[in-house]
């Protein structure tokens, strides 16, 4: 009989705390841009009796993302698909955030969708920041939602100057998962599958730490002192609300995204904090 299969996207805090969570008595197929992190929190989870296969994955490369799709499939039947790539503002150039977290992740949308069982469920992990845009026109809001993924960079509005940072690209980028996941929540629906979102703030990984140690970090300790709750939170808070998406119980939910960022959101809609961009 064909086992589960959980595919995680990301190795690093979220990733490997949903791995850890999603992944006991299934095979779990762990991939990762960089080699030795992917290798590093494969043997963890091996040395704790996981089944563990692996693959380098370029989320900005269609091919490479194709292979993923079609190595999960031949070890099972892929029934949870975690999407936690991306790279933050201070770590890449507008146009390499644009590949990795806008393109990178229609891309993983669309491939896993051939692929996905019955019954299974997707999951990409975004930002809260994609909540923290004035809101867009219409026909960009359709644009970002139905252009195919290989058209999607060609955007006017994505394009040269329109984007002045990056921020602002890594903003776009986090309103375009939202939107990707209500349109691809048809064609998923249509295999009886559901995809949803899940936008984090603050988590204590080293991903937020590079940031709090750059020269933005008072913006985000500024965040923290804000919102409703002050503080920041661990990876495995956002594992458990993953595991409930991705679970039966939440089965009447897809297209949907979560915010999970402790009230940060809430202090910037209170005039709390300044609107970035």
């Amino acid at each position: 009989m064909a086992r589960d299969v959980v595919v995680v996207i990301g190795a690093g805090g979220i990733g490997l705390a949903i791995a850890r969570r999603q992944g006991f008595g299934k095979t779990l197929l762990l991939a990762d841009f960089n080699e030795k992190t992917l290798q590093s929190a494969a043997e963890e989870l091996r040395g704790v009796s996981y089944s563990v296969e692996t693959q380098v994955v370029d989320v900005s490369s269609r091919p490479s993302v194709k292979a993923l799709a079609e190595a999960a499939a031949a070890l099972g039947n892929v029934v949870q698909v975690v999407n936690t790539a991306g790279l933050s503002p201070n770590m890449a150039p507008v146009d390499r955030v644009l590949e990795v977290d806008l393109y990178g992740s229609a891309v993983v949308f669309e491939e896993f969708e051939a692929v996905i069982a019955p019954g299974g469920a997707g999951l990409i992990i975004s930002s809260m920041a994609g909540h923290m845009m004035p809101a867009l026109p219409l026909e960009q809001d359709h644009a970002l939602a139905y252009t195919p993924a290989d058209e999607l960079l060609d955007l006017p509005f994505l394009k040269g100057d329109a984007i002045s940072n990056t921020l602002v690209a890594y903003m776009m980028a986090k309103r375009a998962n939202m939107l990707r996941v209500q349109a691809a929540a048809m064609g998923w629906g249509a295999r009886g599958a559901r995809v949803n979102s899940i936008s984090p703030g603050i988590i204590v990984t080293p991903l937020a730490r590079h940031e709090l140690e750059s020269e933005i970090g008072d913006i985000y300790r500024a965040m923290v002192e804000a919102s409703a709750l002050k503080r920041m939170a661990p990876p495995d808070e956002i594992a458990v609300a993953a595991s409930f998406l991705l679970s039966p119980d939440a089965g009447f939910i897809t297209g949907s995204d979560l915010l999970i960022d402790g009230g940060v959101i809430a202090a910037m809609r209170a005039g709390k904090l300044p609107t970035p961009g």
